[in-house]
């Protein structure tokens, strides 16, 4: 049975989807309002709620216009660089304290032998949350729609370890990336398996400051692979870490937001959410 949370957040991610498709007409709050079934003032809650922000500027985060300019004011092999926007230190993603550690080679190979894993759900901004870890760190976390599912693909990840649905200090310091002031984290740590080159490419995602954009050509560039994109488009899509390793901030050169492991609605409404957050830390 679906909570409210999860119904009010089918709502948003609707009414985003409807935005994005319909940019061009700028939709008005009753339009939108309609289309998720909600009367204007309710869905003016409750978006401002979920958000941060109203609708109507809701929609310039979400326009493809804000992409495809943002890709203009920085040039698409300077986006190592990524897109300023003014934030303080305190603010950005990339300014957290986080360090990737690869998994050793026989852990890699032999499905994650004697590791023993941690794993809770949990609820975010855009849906709920599987997260797991190992005495080293956090090695998992994506958006569980079904949770039964989310546990079989974390399971597939690593089918020799040893499982256990314990909330850890680990998961909470990551998970209070959706509610707390980024200055007061203490080192967020990862434990990852991946190749050399996709470790390589994660940590080029960490440089994506919040409410910047990057390209899967710039990140070619970063790995010092420039014809490498399509290598890199998969690399970003085995992230085993969604929202904190942001692969969300990755579009198209033409300004198109492009897949999402999690869904294409999610992604946009993520890029939203945190252009929202964006502009109210620098407006404080």
């Amino acid at each position: 049975m679906e909570t409210q949370s999860n119904i009010n957040f089918d709502r948003i991610a609707e009414a985003i989807n409807y935005i994005k498709l319909n940019f061009k007409t700028q939709p008005s709050l009753d339009e939108v309002a309609e289309k998720v079934n909600l009367s204007p003032f309710h869905f003016q809650r409750m978006f401002t709620e979920w958000a941060g922000v109203s609708p109507k500027k809701f929609l310039q985060y979400l326009s493809i216009d804000h992409a495809k300019n943002v890709l203009k004011e920085q040039q698409a092999t300077l986006f190592d660089a990524a897109f300023e926007t003014g934030l303080s230190g305190t603010g950005r993603l990339h300014d957290l304290f986080i360090n990737i550690e690869g998994m050793t080679p026989a852990e890699y190979k032999n499905g994650g032998k004697a590791l023993s894993i941690n794993f809770s759900y949990a609820e975010s901004p855009f849906g709920n949350i599987i997260v797991a870890s190992t005495p080293k760190g956090i090695c998992y976390m994506a958006f569980a729609d079904d949770k039964d599912e989310a546990f079989d693909q974390l399971y597939n990840q690593f089918p020799n370890a040893s499982y256990h649905q314990v909330v850890d200090m680990s998961q909470q310091n990551a998970l209070y990336i959706f509610t707390r002031d980024w200055s007061q984290l203490a080192s967020i740590k990862l434990h990852l398996k991946g190749t050399s080159f996709q470790l390589k490419v994660w940590e080029a995602l960490l440089k994506i400051p919040m409410g910047g954009l990057g390209t899967y050509g710039s990140i070619a560039h970063q790995v010092a692979l420039p014809t490498a994109s399509r290598a890199v488009g998969s690399a970003i899509g085995a992230n085993p870490v969604a929202f904190l390793i942001p692969c969300h901030r990755v579009i198209r050169s033409t300004g198109e937001s492009g897949q999402y492991h999690w869904g294409a609605g999610r992604k946009s409404a993520i890029i939203g959410w945190e252009a929202a957050k964006t502009d109210q830390l620098t407006t404080v």
